[in-house]
């Protein structure tokens, strides 16, 4: 990495309340690829600075942070700049310590991989790289539904075979799949620049290569099924455009697990995938993120 950044600012003149503006804009810089961000609460709204690596073009990062943010069209961007020379490295150690996550996970930053706490699984994912660090809420309840979905499993004796993972962003998701269990797996993104971080991810745990396919593709376009499980940590809309799909692409009586939406797109998900054949089977709030797993109906 360069010893340089760019930077983003976005602003939000209180068209949002103030929490759940400051939620979306997280989750709009952690989508978009950010290594770091900075909030400033006004009198009458939200500004955030959003910082990103110098080894792409700025117009690359504007633009996934618009597709981010395109949902939110009051949300406009302030200011575009350069800043030179901060150590970022140091403050990203700081930033990103070990995270225990349900009753055997945790979510560590390579530079910790001799602070695995007894009994727990490691998850090691570059924070520098793309969507599902495992710091925002998003993640961690989608890899506590995953945790808990794999221990059911186990004990009614029904291993889990082919997981796909759409959306997969910095890979998170698919590793903690395999090692919870998960025979193979196929880790699919709209975005072809998430490939190479997903590999980086998986050599950094380890993972047989041989277990995974990586695809780049629009949601479950054109994937086969005989799947055991279904990941999605995306934002609503896209969840709800593949629901429909879903039941072509599990076997019977497999699951799907869906987050990245917040407390009061709750009913209106849950409305959605009962029209798409599925209903919850388990649900998981942090702070105000919520997520959901699902099956068919009988």
């Amino acid at each position: 990495m360069g010893s340089w950044w760019w930077y983003i600012t976005v602003l939000d003149r209180g068209s949002i309340p103030s929490r759940e503006c400051e939620e979306i804009l997280y989750s709009a810089a952690e989508i978009s690829g950010s290594i770091g961000t900075e909030v400033q609460e006004l009198p009458d709204g939200v500004r955030m600075r959003i910082y990103y690596r110098g080894d792409e073009e700025i117009s690359f990062w504007r633009s996934r942070l618009l597709g981010a943010l395109e949902p939110w069209p009051d949300i406009r961007m302030e200011d575009i700049g350069k800043i030179e020379n901060q150590p970022w490295s140091v403050q990203s150690e700081e930033a990103f310590p070990p995270l225990e996550l349900g009753d055997g996970l945790v979510v560590l930053a390579p530079w910790h991989k001799d602070k695995v706490p007894d009994g727990r699984i490691p998850l090691y994912i570059n924070p520098a790289s793309a969507f599902g660090t495992g710091y925002h809420e998003s993640t961690q309840v989608i890899l506590r539904l995953l945790e808990r979905h794999f221990v059911n499993r186990s004990r009614s004796g029904k291993p889990v075979g082919d997981v796909i993972d759409v959306g997969t962003g910095s890979g998170i998701l698919t590793i903690a799949a395999l090692k919870l269990g998960a025979s193979r797996a196929v880790s699919r993104d709209l975005d072809p620049a998430v490939i190479s971080e997903v590999r980086n991810n998986l050599e950094l745990n380890e993972v047989d290569m041989a277990r995974v396919t990586l695809e780049v593709g629009d949601l479950l376009t054109n994937v086969g099924d005989g799947f055991d499980l279904v990941l999605a940590n995306i934002l609503a809309d896209p969840l709800v455009q593949m629901l429909p799909d879903v039941r072509k692409v599990l076997k019977p009586g497999a699951v799907a697990i869906f987050s990245g939406m917040i407390e009061r797109e709750r009913d209106g998900f849950l409305e959605a995938l009962s029209g798409s054949g599925l209903e919850a089977v388990d649900e998981l709030q942090v702070e105000d993120w919520w997520g959901v797993s699902a099956q068919s109906k009988a």
